[in-house]
């Protein structure tokens, strides 16, 4: 499997310009000219292109027209999300729906913090401005080698809800102060689907074959006895999504290792039931699976 790494396409002026023209034109004129790039990635960036159609083909059982018809399905979806982002950054709103609340506001009132882990599904970052905690400070692990447009306008609005982003960095040093704001009984949010930084990983039973999790998120809910939500956050609409929230079950018994590794394997189960309900937002772009061949 192919390990990720990567940032939001584009010059810092051309996002900045982009946040600009969402303050006075309508989304659907900019969806439409998004529209018209997206045969672009699908011809010219072909190992996100296998990887989606072989996704089609392998794990959701598609010829291969259907196939290719998802690629670009998935694609156009995925300029939605990211132009949802800059919209959400120059100031509008959307409408959010959620699915078990009360798992959220049930960890936000007790005493002890709690891990929040994300995927690269819909759209997790619409999370930090519709789900938040009035009561508990939120920390973000969030990429450090993003560009400084988005940083700054990711600081901007998650600030305004007593948030705080911690970038993730090759020292490893965001695991202190992790560790340090769950001590705090704070919230730590953090993605769990891809292998990044760290190689150390759990192999899991995930969409009828095996896919490694990091270690790192399952470890340290396990290490610091707190509880662990997953959530994702799925486009329903043009200007509405889905929050919805699941709590996460492991083993009690069992070494460390073993109560992460069964932490994991509820999270690939959570993540693969929310990628039935939404392949077209399924956004990995690499061979995700653990021994798939190239057969199409």
């Amino acid at each position: 499997m192919e390990k990720w790494s990567g940032k939001t396409d584009g010059l810092p002026w051309m996002q900045r310009s982009l946040v600009a023209m969402f303050r006075f034109l309508p989304v659907q004129l900019l969806y439409a000219v998004m529209a018209l790039v997206v045969p672009f990635y699908v011809v010219f960036n072909r190992p996100a292109y296998r990887a989606i159609y072989q996704f089609g083909r392998q794990r959701l059982g598609y010829g291969p027209l259907r196939a290719f018809g998802h690629v670009c399905k998935n694609n156009f979806r995925f300029g939605q999300i990211i132009l949802d982002r800059f919209r959400a950054y120059a100031g509008k709103r959307f409408g959010f729906e959620f699915e078990n609340k009360q798992l959220f506001d049930a960890l936000e009132s007790s005493d002890k913090g709690f891990v929040q882990l994300s995927a690269h599904v819909g759209n997790y970052e619409m999370a930090g401005y519709a789900l938040n905690s009035k009561l508990k400070r939120f920390n973000a692990l969030v990429y450090a080698g993003e560009t400084e447009t988005v940083m700054q306008n990711r600081e901007k609005l998650l600030s305004a809800h007593n948030m705080s982003m911690i970038p993730v960095k090759s020292d490893m040093s965001h695991l202190f102060r992790a560790n340090a704001a769950l001590e705090n009984g704070e919230i730590v949010s953090m993605p769990a689907d891809r292998v990044f930084g760290s190689s150390k990983s759990f192999t899991c039973d995930f969409y009828g074959g095996k896919a490694q999790f990091p270690m790192g998120p399952f470890l340290m809910a396990v290490q610091k006895e707190v509880d662990a939500l997953a959530v994702f956050v799925m486009k329903e609409s043009t200007y509405n999504y889905r929050i919805i929230v699941r709590k996460l079950n492991g083993n009690q018994e069992g070494n460390l290792r073993q109560k992460a590794a069964a932490l994991a394997q509820s999270y690939a189960q959570e993540l693969e039931s929310i990628v039935r309900r939404y392949p077209e937002q399924w956004f990995n772009y690499f061979d995700y699976w653990i021994g798939d061949e190239e057969k199409y």
